[in-house]
């Protein structure tokens, strides 16, 4: 009987070892910390990579190595001599502007002092904007992943839920590597056309010179908030029906202030020309 009772005990420990310790691949994957090339899993399988987002801030090294390759193309923009460029065509016309229209009622020492002034205002607009094309993009995604972060954290606990802004921040951070290649495109197209004066946007399609709504709708900043979508839902903070319904809503408020300008343009466009 003794013999018995050890043999049985010794079967349900072994049974209840084996519960204990799962095999599954699936969940070992998820405890395994994530790395640096598992964001890569954003562009191929995103669900898989959002199901192993927990509350630990494990995004950390992707958002530096992010932020730190947005300035990288900044630089390379600043190579390119396009801003350069950029700013002394305007220089010239205000240059030409000046002398066509001014140098008939102002004498030649005003007339050289107004000029000089504009190509001075020409250099230091040169500094400015070197300066932003490699401090602007990063803190653009920065300020971004933060403002949604806390929109959607918003949102997570008005439903009832419990939020975890760790995961919600990671989910910002692995969809932002979407926009960080149509940043990397976009240089690519600078480049190639040698000019300023283009985008990723569907603006591409409007016509010479006339700006639409088009300009304002950019498939990688959809593509981001299909991603944000999956990845509310995967992480179970957002059920599905409401994932799809909050991003739906933030991308076409986002769609709307881009494109707000574009509209103003053209009211007083219709203005002018009634």
């Amino acid at each position: 009987m003794d013999f018995a009772a050890k043999t049985g005990q010794a079967s349900s420990s072994a049974h209840q070892s084996a519960i204990s310790s799962p095999s599954d691949p699936a969940m070992e994957a998820r405890k395994e910390p994530l790395r640096l090339y598992h964001s890569l899993m954003v562009f191929t399988t995103p669900g898989k990579l959002f199901s192993r987002v927990e509350d630990t801030g494990q995004y950390g090294s992707t958002l530096i190595v992010m932020l730190g390759l947005a300035m990288l193309l900044g630089f390379a923009q600043v190579q390119t001599g396009l801003i350069e460029r950029s700013v002394d065509q305007q220089t010239e016309l205000a240059l030409a502007n000046i002398e066509t229209t001014q140098a008939a009622l102002i004498d030649r020492v005003e007339l050289r002092d107004r000029m000089d002034k504009v190509r001075k205002e020409g250099e230091f607009n040169k500094t400015i904007f070197r300066i932003g094309a490699v401090v602007a993009t990063p803190v653009y995604f920065l300020a971004t992943f933060l403002l949604i972060a806390s929109i959607l954290y918003a949102v997570v606990a008005l439903t009832g839920r419990k939020p975890e802004y760790h995961t919600l921040m990671s989910i910002c951070v692995f969809a932002g590597l979407i926009e960080l290649v149509g940043v990397a495109l976009q240089l690519a197209m600078m480049v190639t056309y040698q000019t300023g004066s283009v985008s990723t946007s569907l603006g591409m399609f409007d016509p010479i010179g006339k700006p639409t709504i088009l300009s304002a709708i950019d498939p990688f900043r959809l593509w981001f908030w299909v991603l944000v979508g999956v990845g509310v839902a995967v992480t179970q903070q957002l059920s599905r029906r409401m994932a799809i319904v909050t991003c739906v809503l933030c991308a076409v408020i986002a769609t709307a202030v881009r494109a707000a300008p574009v509209i103003v343009a053209q009211m007083q466009t219709q203005m002018q020309g009634a």
